[in-house]
């Protein structure tokens, strides 16, 4: 799923998308409409549609801002903070806003691993410290009432660091006894630190014609320094028999550049839209392992290597959709062609002796993506659409980096160069009846889809790594249902799937796999007293198959929140607590390359929210011009591949 404000995509994801939501105000949104069958203008990356925040304007000029802060508390308290300004004139509008996060964020992993004829019984405890600095600043010049350039300057400083307790007997389980407990407290020291500046031009005129240009440079600095000792003791626990200590270094440079063009026009009694993109792509990940003897440590120059990845990426796309009576078509097609380089770099002995060697992979590749939609609307009360489109997901430039995490010696999680991008095909029937209960049938055929795999390495040793699974089908029924009675407002929704994972990795590491779910999800809001309003709202997961391999319980976590207007509707205080009876907990069985895992996690889910906003100035001013980047799937991808544990 991906989200746009007015038409144009966020590049955030994650929490990152998470933070700059809960800045939008209630008040400043319009409507929320549902893009599940994007058109071909619209990036080719996603399989799950479109959510379209569509926001208020305003033609009166002046200023206004909001400013807000927030404390939260689970097992440690976090505090937010932020600033948003924006001014108009007749010539310029300049804007800008700065949010500031910083707080102690937990989550435990238990994973009970059985291979070969040993078993692993591992504990952790992940603590981060985030500190983050989140900005965006920019201007528009209008020149006159067709014509509009603007800038953009924004991005992100972090600075986290992350520390995991972990203990793990190790039993040998033909005598079912412990005969050593390895401990591993590793730390690491992380940087993320972010610009990206763009430069757009607009054209619009009354005849319905349009044109949008975007030029994106973004910079990306990301560093990572893991310090990894493993001691291991006798069954007691208090006697040292023997230890390894490693250090991992992997600074990465990512630099994206972009330009994309956009033009709509009146064409045959519809709008017929076409345009291009171009954008280049480089990466730079220098992973280097050390082997820590006391206060000397030497480069394991076996294990480390130099990763550079070159991306070049030429899209061209043609949309044309009209109104006729009683019917909407909409048709288009993308196309995408792609150009990929890795070259990696290392030592590696040979007669001996450490020679230097490079070893390179190159992809170029020529992909088409239609797309199209036909609503039969001749009775506004009882609509059908019947839609169809092909998609693409490209990997995460950190997913192809070699760079291993480690939670203690015998568990860690790396990249995989090799990994491919994954296709969708997809096809759906959904009925809207009197423009409130809307029913899909979908079915999805995805090929090469990401996924993680708990998979064997060096005998008893196990990474976590996304691989491609050959295939994976999907069937879902989705019903949901608005209600509105006076002061009250509920909203509910079904979704049921059926689900086939197949895979062949060779050496009999096959995956052949049905599944079922279902999912309910339900808001309750009520508003009393004038100035308040309360929220009830829950989701539960019946038991499914994730990933192909992981067989999960269900889930399922009630919220509850409370808000009042204050300050003559200037100001609004909000306080709620998630996970209220602390049911959000995660716990799988994966059985797969003749290991069987036995995974939990919990984190701080339940939490107790406190936030205040206050606005100023004139709500009549007009918002500051929501436009895309040209990089925002580019953006996206170097989001990276998730953490350890939820909630991390």
């Amino acid at each position: 799923m991906q989200v746009y404000v007015d038409g144009r995509p966020s590049p955030l994801s994650g929490q990152d998308l998470a933070s700059y939501l809960k800045t939008l105000n209630s008040s400043q949104i319009e409507a929320i409409e549902i893009i599940s069958n994007p058109s071909a203008k619209y990036e080719a990356a996603g399989n799950a549609g479109i959510i379209n925040i569509r926001l208020k304007k305003n033609k009166s000029l002046g200023t206004n801002g909001s400013a807000n802060a927030g404390w939260n508390i689970g097992t440690y308290a976090k505090y937010n903070a932020g600033i948003n300004l924006n001014y108009r004139n007749k010539k310029v509008n300049l804007f800008g806003n700065y949010s500031y996060n910083k707080g102690l964020t937990e989550a435990g992993i238990n994973i009970y691993r059985t291979v070969a004829d040993s078993l692993f019984n591992q504990t952790g405890l992940i603590t981060m410290d985030n500190e983050s600095h989140n900005f965006k600043a920019g201007m528009d010049y209008f020149i006159d009432k067709k014509n509009t350039i603007g800038v953009i300057v924004n991005g992100t400083l972090s600075d986290p660091g992350v520390n995991n307790q972990s203990a793990t007997p190790i039993a040998y389980i033909p005598t079912n006894t412990v005969d050593r407990i390895l401990k591993a407290d590793n730390t690491s020291l992380l940087k993320r630190n972010n610009t990206n500046v763009n430069v757009n031009y607009s054209y619009t005129d009354l005849k319905g014609k349009s044109l949008t240009v975007n030029a994106d440079r973004g910079t990306y600095d990301i560093n990572s320094n893991q310090y990894q000792p493993n001691y291991y003791y006798d069954a007691t626990g208090k006697n040292l028999i023997s230890s390894v200590v490693y250090r991992m270094k992997a600074p990465t440079d990512i630099n994206i550049n972009s330009v994309k063009a956009d033009w709509e026009q009146p064409f045959k009694k519809g709008t017929l839209g076409f345009g291009g993109k171009f954008a280049n792509v480089k990466t730079d990940n220098d992973f280097q392992r050390y082997n820590v003897y006391g206060s000397n440590e030497q480069l394991d120059k076996d294990r480390s290597n130099r990763f550079t990845y070159t991306e070049n990426i030429s899209a061209a796309y043609v949309n044309y959709n009209r109104a006729l009576k009683g019917i909407a078509i909409q048709a288009g097609v993308r196309m995408e062609n792609t150009s990929a380089e890795g070259v990696s770099k290392g030592q590696k002995v040979v007669a001996g002796v450490y020679e230097n060697y490079t070893e390179t992979f190159n992809r170029s590749y020529l992909d088409f993506f239609p797309s199209a939609a036909i609503t039969f609307n001749k009775k506004p009360t009882n609509q059908y659409s019947i839609t169809y489109s092909r998609r693409i997901d490209r990997p995460n430039y950190q997913d192809l980096n070699p760079f291993e995490f480690k939670l203690d010696e015998y568990t860690f999680q790396k990249g995989n160069i090799n990994l491919r991008p994954q296709y969708t095909n997809s096809i759906g029937v959904t009925n809207t009846y009197k423009y409130k209960l809307t029913t899909t049938l979908n079915y999805s055929h995805v090929k090469d889809l990401f996924t993680q795999v708990f998979d064997t390495a060096e005998k008893s040793k196990a990474f976590i790594s996304k691989r491609n699974l050959a295939t994976q089908d999907v069937v879902s029924l989705n019903i949901s249902y608005p209600y509105r009675y006076k002061a009250y407002s509920m909203f509910a929704n079904v979704n049921s799937f059926y689900t086939k994972y197949e895979a062949d990795y060779g050496a009999g590491r096959k995956i052949n796999v049905n599944a079922a779910g279902l999912s309910l999800y339900v808001q309750n809001s009520i508003k009393f007293a004038k100035t308040f309003t309360a929220e009830l709202t829950g989701f539960y997961n019946a038991p499914t198959v994730y990933q192909g391999t992981i067989k999960a319980n269900a889930l399922w976590s009630i919220d509850a929140g409370l808000q009042k207007q204050i300050l003559k509707g200037k100001g609004t205080l909000k306080t709620s607590v998630s996970d209220v009876f602390r049911t959000l907990k995660f716990t799988g069985v994966s059985d797969f390359a003749g290991q069987r895992s036995e995974i939990s996690s919990l984190w701080e889910s339940r939490q107790f929210k406190l936030n205040f906003v206050y606005r100023f100035g004139s709500n009549l001013v007009k918002a500051a011009r929501q436009r895309a980047t040209g990089a925002d799937d580019e953006t996206k991808r170097t989001q990276g591949g998730g953490g350890v544990a939820p909630g991390l």
